[in-house]
């Protein structure tokens, strides 16, 4: 499965990418899991994702939660709470 991840102000900022487009191995289910597995990858990941950050997420460009699934081809975005144009 192949997703394209998108990162905003900060995050953006903190990861060091805008976008990327990630091919899973692993069975990913959901949006929470895809945050999960950058996170594992430490270092700035974990921070700019971490569990207790202030942290919003979009699938297909629509707001989201963490129970959101995720499909082949599908667009995952992290952002700030409060980003700029």
């Amino acid at each position: 499965m192949k997703i394209h991840l998108r990162f905003f102000a900060s995050v953006r900022e903190l990861v060091g990418t805008a976008q990327e487009v990630l091919e899973l191995s692993e069975p990913v289910r959901t949006v929470g899991e895809v945050r999960t597995l950058l996170i594992a990858r430490g270092g700035n990941w974990a921070g700019a994702l971490a569990p207790g950050r202030a942290l919003r997420m979009a699938h297909q460009q629509i707001m989201c939660d963490a129970d959101t699934p995720v499909f082949d081809g599908d667009e995952v975005a992290f952002f700030p709470p409060v980003t700029g144009g």
